[in-house]
């Protein structure tokens, strides 16, 4: 492969590339693929992981018991977690993020994010999310974690003024991205909605059809299932993609997926949290554009995009056999269908004309030794992989010979660790 620039200039004979290049970057032992993209993300859960009293609860539960935690956040927490967040993604082969940041307290600020994110290196979908309807009004979140509608439509607005990048090879886009059907209002979904639609390439993000909870909730408030909520709301289409999307009838994944909606898988956090099984594969075949995502790392516990492109390719065998899911089509969702998701044409492939993305993974070691001489690339999913050897995002390099590149990991947990300890210790 020649990169120049941030872009993948040829794809060809090892003996004709290198001729042309200034830089080489020996491979060998290496399986090559294109950076991983996750679709969904809480970065700043990264300093709740393993609550004590959240570790067995379901998602309602789950959030009540971290409510009041993540309402202390501050902007030293909110950079602390989100360098945390991207150093994981980054060591997991992860090179295109979405993160869906929805509470902003303490004059913490989705730019807090942003700026660690262009650090750090990591091609970002940067969520200006929001929670409107506290406890007071019928949501789920205590109203001291709730911002004014008013304020959030006006901070949406300014935010993608300042930092939103439609062009091609983008690092930073900004997506709007409401809650929940339980901690929003209607009339926040729909405003928010029109607000994106007037600008190039933002698109719209929330959770839909994650728990039978959530189905109840929009019955009772609303008096219609979440698909039928969400659609009434403008909420379908190639820019919208929902995380979870457990709890879909047929019909309404199809009437979805022939809107092109897409869907952020998140196998590892449903397990956790006892969610249930996405019907993912049906909802492919319906249309939907599918990709993956670790999802909070208070509800994963973790950000290895590997891992996650692993336990989808499990879960789904479990629910429907054996050959319900490939290893090469699990690699797929991480890629091309995470890039689809985010509605980007030029990230996911290793191919010439696309950003110069691209990870190694070394199987020339313990974890996939036995496995790799007889199909490195599957070995990458039914093997254990640690980290991967190397990283390229944008055309720089980012992990080299499986470390961080300019980055001291000792002191970036020790900030993340006392942020940690603080966070809780100030919600007592």
């Amino acid at each position: 492969m020649l990169l120049r620039g941030n872009v993948v200039e040829a794809v060809g004979p090892t003996s004709e590339l290198t001729a042309q290049a200034d830089e080489v970057v020996d491979a060998r032992g290496l399986v090559l693929l294109p950076g991983l993209v996750c679709t969904h993300h809480h970065f700043y859960q990264t300093l709740t992981r393993n609550l004590p009293q959240a570790q067995n609860a379901e998602l309602f539960d789950w959030l009540v018991a971290h409510y009041p935690i993540w309402a202390r956040l501050t902007p030293e927490a909110v950079r602390a977690s989100t360098a945390v967040a991207a150093a994981e993604l980054l060591l997991s082969g992860c090179t295109t993020a979405a993160d869906h940041g929805y509470i902003w307290p303490n004059g913490a600020r989705v730019d807090d994010q942003i700026a660690v994110a262009r650090e750090m290196g990591l091609r970002f979908h940067a969520s200006r999310g929001s929670m409107s309807r506290g406890r007071s009004q019928g949501g789920l979140p205590p109203d001291d974690a709730v911002e004014d509608e008013d304020a959030i439509l006006r901070d949406s607005e300014r935010v993608i003024a300042e930092h939103h990048d439609p062009s091609r090879y983008a690092m930073t886009r900004i997506v709007l991205a409401p809650c929940s059907p339980f901690s929003v209002t209607p009339e926040l979904m729909r405003a928010s909605a029109e607000l994106a639609r007037r600008h190039d390439n933002v698109h719209l993000h929330t959770h839909l059809c994650e728990t039978v909870d959530e189905e109840k909730y929009c019955l009772e408030q609303y008096g219609k299932r979440p698909v039928e909520f969400a659609e009434s709301l403008g909420w379908s289409g190639p820019d919208v993609w929902f995380a979870h999307a457990i709890f879909m009838a047929r019909e309404e994944f199809e009437r979805l997926g022939a809107r092109r909606t897409g869907v952020a898988h998140c196998p590892t956090s449903n397990m956790r949290l006892g969610s249930g099984i996405a019907p993912v594969l049906a909802q492919r075949d319906a249309g939907m554009r599918v990709g993956l995502g670790v999802d909070g790392s208070a509800s994963n516990d973790g950000s290895h995009m590997l891992d996650e492109a692993r336990h989808a390719m499990l879960l789904q065998r479990v629910a429907h056999g054996a050959d319900a899911m490939t290893a090469r089509e699990a690699l797929r969702l991480a890629t091309r269908g995470g890039a689809e998701v985010l509605g980007r044409d030029d990230i996911g492939q290793l191919a010439a004309g696309m950003a110069a993305d691209l990870i190694g993974v070394r199987v020339d070691d313990l974890a996939t030794a036995g496995g790799s001489v007889h199909d490195s690339l599957a070995s990458l999913v039914f093997c254990r992989i640690p980290n991967v050897d190397l990283s390229i995002v944008n055309g720089t390099v980012r992990v080299r010979d499986g470390r961080l590149v300019g980055v001291d990991i000792a002191s970036l947990v020790g900030a993340h660790e006392r942020a940690a300890r603080d966070l809780v210790r100030d919600a007592r």
